[in-house]
């Protein structure tokens, strides 16, 4: 597909045609395989954590969004992959050098070509968007929708860094919890739940 041909596709909703640019789910969960993966959150706290080194060790390192990086101490240096929900700006692009990007939003239209056409990209399903969204009747954060991609791969474990449930906001903005679309508390819950059932999962 040409550039051409992504923006009337996207302009159309024709989600058959966007879907054609993603690596197939399957794929790219295989690649995850044995691996020990690092999710990291953008919540406030992590700044005060020195988890820097642990993240740097993980076989993948998977960030979120525009991913601030406050220190080395406290995020580590890699992003291997990068799952978004906005626009990556291109001092972002640069900073970050992600070897693979991962659309979560449902909002086809906040994506862009030069996303879209990046090697290894992946556009979240909205069916698996929409059965979250029920289980949690609201809707699901990019953490929430990577932890529940992840899990379904046979990785070999997945550290949550970053992650207190909007308890000390974001470090990508200014937002108070009753300012933004999401039920903390039911991901909260449901991340419990997961811990109990899947031993793969650790909270940092």
């Amino acid at each position: 597909m040409n550039k051409l041909f992504f923006y009337s596709a996207r302009l159309m909703r024709d989600e058959t045609a966007l879907q054609s640019l993603s690596v197939p789910q399957g794929n790219l969960l295989a690649d995850l395989e044995g691996k020990r993966v690092a999710l990291i959150g953008n919540a406030r706290s992590l700044a005060q954590a020195h988890h820097g080194a642990a993240i740097d060790g993980a076989d993948v390192v998977i960030r979120i969004n525009r991913a601030p990086m406050p220190a080395p101490e406290s995020h580590g240096t890699r992003t291997d992959w990068l799952a978004l929900a906005v626009r990556l700006a291109d001092e972002d692009r640069a900073r970050l050098n992600p070897s693979r990007l991962l659309w979560m939003s449902p909002k086809r239209k906040r994506l862009g070509w030069r996303a879209a056409s990046s090697p290894g990209f992946y556009l979240h399903p909205l069916p698996d968007y929409h059965a979250l969204k029920d289980r949690l009747a609201a809707p699901p954060t990019t953490g929430a929708m990577m932890i529940d991609l992840l899990l379904r791969a046979p990785l070999a474990g997945l550290t949550l860094y970053g992650f207190d449930f909007f308890a000390s906001q974001s470090l990508s903005g200014r937002r108070t919890a009753d300012q933004v679309p999401h039920d903390f508390s039911a991901e909260a819950a449901w991340v419990a739940d997961l811990r109990r059932s899947d031993v793969r999962l650790t909270l940092a």
